[in-house]
């Protein structure tokens, strides 16, 4: 789901896991875990981490961890030096599961690269997220 207005630049969705803030948590912030449903990366929850994640055909993206509460928020400098966006996963407990929201913000979308970068994402979230419940199923 993209941001309505549509030209701001950034890209959220929302996504309800029948899986507790810490199994959610830890697909987020465990390598392991991680490289199941997104990118290899050597992603901790340290602010200051630097850390790069293996995006196939896009390369290694360079990337820094700017914000963590545990089990609650995870921000993320991506693509520093290209893109140069920041993601940012919420997590809300929600019953007996987590909603998960991913803002994906500071897309130039006065720039060709970013403006791809921005429309293909977009379309591609929703479906890297849908990978999210297999990987904590397993990981169950």
């Amino acid at each position: 789901m993209t941001d309505s207005a549509g030209d701001s630049g950034t890209i959220t969705c929302e996504k309800f896991l029948p899986h507790p803030p810490a199994a959610v948590w830890r697909a987020l912030t465990d390598p392991g875990l991680h490289a199941r449903w997104w990118a290899a990366g050597d992603i901790k929850p340290v602010v200051g981490h630097r850390f790069t994640l293996d995006m196939g055909n896009f390369g290694s993206q360079p990337c820094e961890v700017t914000a963590v509460e545990d089990q609650r928020l995870l921000a993320y400098r991506f693509a520093e030096g290209t893109l140069d966006t920041t993601l940012t996963w919420s997590l809300r407990p929600e019953g007996e599961g987590t909603l998960l929201v991913l803002t994906h913000a500071g897309f130039d979308l006065d720039s060709p690269m970013g403006r791809q970068a921005y429309e293909g994402m977009g379309k591609g979230w929703p479906h890297v997220l849908n990978r999210l419940p297999g990987a904590l199923d397993e990981a169950a």
